[in-house]
């Protein structure tokens, strides 16, 4: 009796959900924290502190007064906050305000040279992706004799500094009577750059073939093939190019404070160095200058954080190792 009890009442535990064995899952072994993973994360902790660090000390600084600054010149932190900084950089603030918060008085036209750096570096964009995206093309798809011996000679230029050649530009420019106007300072680099050919031809190279033969039996023209084929499907290198080639304009010191010397074309880097200089009080206006620096820099950190990951698959894939 107590045998059939037994038997009868296995499958009815069965049958009610009853002690089930689980599958055994396999677990990998934790790979041992070795000395070289330890010394991988202390390189790249040590990177982002010297990164970091400098970025928090121009926060600390502009939003610090002079005075401020003077007496404590070793704190981490505003000893005494401050938008006093903000407010002569925008413009907000008048000579004597500004003298009282230890400011120098001098003034910055901030918005008129921040409105310069956009169009140069907008000029620069547009007209270097657009021609370096054709010149890409040409080399990358097109069969002409001496092809590869002219692109080899266009990445021969990337060893030449490029200060060696910044007197025959600028002679060239002033022969022109283009000194002080913003196509002088854009047109050096507005055509095309040795970089952003091998960029995109190391793209257009990968490239399938099948939809433009297809298209050249239809009776396509090569710039109808680069418009309509090409290009759509080289969105995101081109995007890539776009940001890389912007940033760059948009940091350029040297040759516009060689031919843009009057304020009206006066870009945003350059104009930050005259407010430097200028020190009526015997100093800089240390926190003016690191306010202004700060409100620069936010335009091209927020392009970079929105399409940082979009330019590292971009490069990756261009095979830029």
């Amino acid at each position: 009796m107590t045998t059939t009890q037994r038997l009868d009442a296995a499958p009815a535990g069965a049958a009610n959900g009853g002690t089930r064995r689980r599958p055994s899952t396999d677990r990998r072994p934790r790979r041992p924290v070795g000395w070289g993973r330890i010394g991988a994360w202390a390189v790249l902790a040590l990177a982002i502190l010297v990164t970091v660090v400098p970025f928090l000390w121009m926060i600390r600084t502009a939003l610090s007064s002079n005075h401020s600054l003077a007496a404590n010149s070793a704190s981490l932190l505003p000893a005494d906050f401050s938008w006093g900084a903000f407010k002569r950089v925008f413009g907000m603030q008048s000579p004597e305000e500004a003298l009282a918060q230890g400011g120098s008085g001098a003034a910055i036209n901030f918005w008129l040279y921040l409105r310069n750096s956009f169009i140069v570096s907008t000029m620069v964009t547009v007209a270097q992706v657009f021609f370096s995206a054709l010149a890409a093309y040409a080399f990358a798809r097109l069969q002409w004799p001496g092809r590869d011996k002219v692109f080899s000679l266009f990445l021969a230029t990337l060893l030449v500094p490029p200060i060696f050649t910044a007197l025959p530009n600028f002679l060239l420019i002033k022969n022109l009577g283009l000194l002080n106007t913003f196509l002088g300072i854009a047109l050096p680099t507005m055509l095309m750059t040795p970089f952003a050919i091998f960029f995109l031809r190391q793209f257009f190279l990968g490239m399938s073939r099948e939809m433009e033969e297809a298209a050249k039996l239809d009776g396509a023209s090569h710039l109808r093939i680069f418009f309509q084929i090409v290009a759509p499907n080289a969105v995101g290198p081109i995007a890539t190019l776009s940001l890389l080639t912007f940033i760059a304009a948009w940091n350029d010191y040297f040759w516009p404070l060689l031919v843009g010397q009057e304020d009206k074309v006066r870009v945003l880097t350059v104009g930050l160095s005259v407010f430097k200089s200028q020190s009526p009080q015997g100093a800089p206006d240390w926190s003016g200058l690191m306010a202004a620096t700060l409100v620069a820099a936010l335009p091209i950190l927020i392009l970079f954080l929105a399409f940082g990951k979009k330019v590292v698959n971009s490069i990756g894939f261009s095979g830029i190792k």
